[in-house]
């Protein structure tokens, strides 16, 4: 069956080569303006670079479809010549939502996740800016269909960051991500932070905690201009968006902000159910460590299941266990034109991994909890 309104909470573009050579002051920047540059010897592919660091690839992040197909060439190397048009073009992009039966897609960027990891946060900060305004300009040609999340980094200037947060929502994107792991040595509970939640709050921007987007205190530290990350690693990539939520949920940020809404994006559903149960658990049994009390009754689970909200994939069994997070909580996406994208087979995955949902659950999950989320008609 195709779905009505199916939205995609998480797709991704891929930044055209010019984009950041034409916004970002040069003359200040130089050879720090992300670029693309060949691997240099017999490294013949495309990678982008800030100054020498080689900090993503041009392969793997676009190639939507080739694991139905012909799977043995998904490679992270690639060419920029390679990556599918509506990786970076407005018509070509929603050509393709419509060829996968998508109504609405939510963007994230695909060079730029791990940009995150740049020890400089003001080389992020102007980065991020930059790459802002061309999601913005993205996203304007289609507005009912195209919906975009900037990137603010928060952790060495609150001000700046809310000043970043607040010009996002000007340019009408739906939210902004924050790094999915602070700083070394911080903790999304500590008091600086508190500004920025109230004014995500007050301006009703949700705040994404995307994969890939630790702060370089965190897993995916930069190593020579590489990700330090293994198989290992990639299994267990929802470690650290657990420490940052659950520092949300057990020192009160919900509490005081209880319209903050927060989206785990890309670190699937299965571990939330257990992760749940274990800070009800701790908080009813440990107050030592748990020592922020809840007002009323109130439990870790009501926040969870309030004010944080999940995308997926192809969790089929995250969908079983959907009492256990929240029904309301739970957004499909494509992961468009990344490798592991279910493009172009979505409606075929949604109907295998919804057998026995109820059509009113479906609807919300498969769209609905979306586009409410992030303001879709």
């Amino acid at each position: 069956m195709r779905y009505s309104k199916v939205i995609s909470s998480d797709s991704h573009v891929v930044e055209p080569p010019n984009l950041w050579q034409e916004r970002m002051d040069a003359t200040k920047w130089g050879n720090l303006v992300p670029h693309l540059g060949k691997g240099g010897g017999d490294d013949s592919f495309d990678w982008w670079f800030v100054g020498s660091q080689r900090i993503a690839a041009t392969g793997s992040v676009s190639a939507a479809g080739k694991r139905f197909t012909n799977p043995e060439e998904i490679l992270q190397a690639g060419v920029f010549e390679d990556i599918r048009p509506g990786a970076f073009i407005p018509k070509e992009h929603v050509k393709d939502m419509d060829l996968d039966g998508v109504f609405g897609g939510l963007l994230y960027p695909s060079a730029g996740l791990p940009l995150f990891g740049l020890e400089d946060p003001n080389l992020a900060r102007a980065i991020f800016e930059t790459y802002n305004e061309w999601l913005s300009d993205f996203c304007s040609q289609y507005p009912n269909r195209l919906k975009g999340v900037g990137a603010v980094v928060i952790d060495d200037d609150v001000k700046a960051a809310i000043h970043s947060l607040h010009r996002a929502k000007d340019m009408g994107l739906s939210g902004v991500m924050i790094s999915s792991y602070p700083r070394s040595g911080e903790r999304y509970h500590h008091d600086m932070y508190e500004p920025f939640w109230a004014s995500a709050e007050e301006a009703d921007m949700p705040l994404s905690l995307h994969v890939t987007t630790n702060r370089f205190g965190g897993p995916q530290i930069l190593n020579k201009g590489k990700q330090a990350l293994n198989a290992t690693d990639r299994c267990n990539n929802d470690y650290y968006v657990r420490q940052s939520i659950g520092d949300m949920v057990y020192y009160g940020v919900f509490e005081r902000y209880p319209k903050l809404k927060v989206v785990s994006v890309e670190h699937e559903l299965s571990w939330v159910p257990f992760f749940i149960n274990r800070l009800d658990l701790h908080y009813k049994d440990r107050p030592d460590v748990a020592t922020y009390r809840f007002s009323g009754d109130s439990l870790p689970s009501d926040f969870m299941k309030r004010n944080v909200y999940h995308s997926f994939q192809e969790d089929a069994l995250g969908i079983e266990l959907r009492y256990h997070l929240g029904v309301n909580q739970l957004m499909w996406g494509s992961d468009y034109p990344h490798a592991e994208s279910t493009f172009p087979e979505s409606m075929r995955i949604l109907n295998e991994i919804m057998i026995g949902v109820p059509d009113d659950e479906k609807l919300k999950i498969i769209g609905g909890n979306a586009a409410s989320v992030y303001g879709f008609d």
